[in-house]
């Protein structure tokens, strides 16, 4: 199994607009320098659990969404971190991988919820039913570049399940 990373994206404060990046820092146990996880200024920063750091999407699930739905969803639009390619992200769960020098750990999916829809459009919610991404922390830091390519590294222990939007704007 692999993937490459086709996407970053981060923003400075909840709510703001996505930006796109060739490049960003992963700091291990926080999130991407600069986005509002990893200065805990996020909608949901306050809210406990483990796969805080970043989220993850895939550009298929996004593509589909107005070819089977009727919603277009640019990748910045998911409000998820990295985007990735070729890759069914749901098999990470509970699994370490790598991107680059990063090592990742996927915790959790992470479902839509109104939050994410109120920042997008009507129909968000019910078009990313069951393709909302995963949830991951950041076991080891560093740069991250588009066009890497994902490695699986193995089994990691998977923390609580919580299917709330949290970590979502």
């Amino acid at each position: 199994m692999s993937g490459t990373l086709v996407g970053i994206y981060l923003c400075a404060q909840a709510g703001e607009p996505m930006e796109s990046r060739e490049t960003a820092t992963a700091l291990a146990g926080r999130g991407l320098a600069g986005d509002r996880y990893a200065e805990a200024v996020g909608t949901f920063s306050s809210w406990p659990g483990k796969g805080r750091a970043l989220t993850l999407i895939e550009a298929e699930a996004l593509e589909s969404l107005e070819r089977e739905r009727g919603v277009a969803l640019a990748p910045h639009e998911s409000r998820r971190n990295l985007v990735v390619r070729d890759l069914r992200l749901e098999d990470l769960l509970g699994v370490r991988f790598r991107l680059g020098e990063v090592v990742l750990v996927g915790r959790r999916t992470a479902p839509p919820c109104e939050h994410l829809e109120q920042l997008t459009r009507p129909g968000v919610l019910k078009a990313l039913v069951g393709r909302g991404g995963l949830r991951a922390d950041i076991e080891v830091g560093g740069e991250l570049r588009v066009g890497e390519t994902l490695e699986i590294l193995g089994p990691a222990p998977v923390g609580p399940d919580e299917s709330s939007c949290a970590g979502e704007s």
